[in-house]
């Protein structure tokens, strides 16, 4: 592997509270050195950083590749590819594929399709419950054994409290969170968008911010009672913040995500019956997409999660209640990022890559997140002041259902690396 030396960029690693120019040697798939007039190798490849930010690889521990089952919509091969044009070195592929992730081999499978690809790191998160009926506990243990390093039943809500309650247990022995999709589907039954305004004013079955809030609440209670872990996914509503804000003074082991979709959009983007702006949970309402933004900001959500979930172009073109829910992500959080947190003031870059890569690594207790001498060489060089355009035809995910194709996003990646390896290099064609 040619050593590699990144020279003169700001080296932002929130894993040392650093934040300056330096220059950064790969050496042998580990960072060698970070420091001041680095000498680079016989034959190393030198890049000029001036003006770039060199950190430490993008984390999201929420994705759905759609492998096995509906590989006309995302492959494990291709959304890696997705993955490391965003600059993600890593991420954490959901349960909800068909066969559905719950045992020893699913998990498996994944693992190997991640080596076969060779591009992003893909962790496979494992079902809580067989098939994801909520019904019976998967086999924890033997997931774990085979490479699961968290259990969910995302898509679906974890409805039986004395399941949710089981599992928070069970996984405690294994040292991994549990991640919930939190819902009430008795309140959120047929609803398709937000219940507000602007579902009454299009027609549209609404769903309320009660139905998140009541499983928000109820999972907390159950990791007071257990000691246990829980990852609340994609968090959409102010009332959930406050929620999130009271376990965390209370010291419980309770850690929660958003999405750059919920700190973007309210459901005023569902005007128009447009697809591309239905998901679950819903986009809501701007003093919730407020709340999440401050939630980011003073650290009672912990981490940024791209909820990556592509569909083919038929499933959105269809009626607005008989579309699927979400959009892909990878390949404009960062720059979505960028725009909505770092240049109102928000967030400072040192705190928008702890929320991207060193805080996800710490709660999955993955590798990476760190530009440590003698670390894995998991590394993203971005240039935070590109302007470009969103074009659904550049995505080198499979699927093109965004909403953000036309706008333009601040922040774009231009080398990915994992294990030392370029994964990804807008230099030599990435587009």
């Amino acid at each position: 592997m040619r050593p590699l030396l990144i020279r003169g960029a700001r080296v932002i690693d929130p894993s040392r509270d650093a934040d300056g120019v330096a220059d950064v040697l790969v050496v042998d798939g580990k960072i060698r050195a970070v420091g001041r007039n680095v000498a680079p190798p016989e034959n190393a490849r030198v890049i000029d950083g001036a003006g770039k930010v060199a950190a430490p690889g993008l984390i999201d521990l929420h994705v759905h590749f759609r492998e096995p089952g509906q590989e006309d919509t995302e492959t494990i091969a291709t959304g890696a590819m997705a993955a490391v044009a965003g600059g993600f070195t890593a991420v954490c592929a959901m349960p909800n594929t068909d066969p559905v992730t719950d045992n020893q081999a699913a998990v498996g499978f994944v693992v190997r399709q991640s080596i076969r690809a060779a591009k992003a790191r893909v962790y496979p998160i494992g079902a809580i419950s067989l098939g994801q009926k909520g019904q019976q506990l998967a086999e924890f243990g033997e997931m774990v054994g085979a490479g699961a390093v968290a259990v969910s039943d995302d898509g679906k809500p974890v409805v039986s409290s004395h399941l949710m309650r089981t599992a928070l247990e069970y996984a405690k022995v294994f040292g991994i969170p549990v991640a919930d999709h939190c819902e009430d589907p008795t309140l959120s039954h047929g609803g398709v968008m937000h219940e507000g305004l602007v579902s009454t004013r299009l027609g549209l079955k609404g769903i309320p911010s009660a139905a998140e809030e009541i499983m928000v609440a109820r999972d907390i209670i159950l990791a007071e009672l257990t000691g246990g872990h829980v990852h609340l996914c994609h968090m959409s509503t102010r009332g959930s913040v406050d929620l999130i804000r009271r376990a965390k003074e209370k010291g419980l082991r309770v850690t929660a995500e958003a999405t750059p979709h919920h700190f973007a959009l309210t459901h005023e983007r569902c005007e128009g019956y447009d697809t591309h702006a239905k998901m679950n949970p819903p986009l809501r309402e701007a003093e919730d997409r407020d709340a999440i933004r401050s939630a980011l900001k003073d650290g009672s959500i912990d981490i940024i999660a791209s909820d990556h979930a592509p569909h083919h172009y038929d499933a959105k073109e269809r009626e607005f209640d008989d579309a699927p829910n979400g959009i892909v992500g990878l390949e404009t959080a960062l720059g979505l990022a960028i725009r909505e947190l770092v240049v109102p003031g928000l967030l400072t870059l040192p705190q928008l890559i702890a929320r991207m890569s060193t805080m996800p690594a710490r709660i999955f207790h993955l590798s990476g997140g760190t530009l440590a001498v003698g670390a894995p060489a998991d590394l993203v060089l971005f240039d935070p002041d590109a302007r470009w355009k969103v074009e659904a035809t550049a995505f080198h995910s499979k699927s093109r259902n965004s909403p953000f194709v036309g706008e333009e996003l601040i922040g774009r990646t231009l080398l990915t690396l994992v294990d030392g390896r370029v994964a990804f290099d807008r230099s030599l064609g990435g587009d």
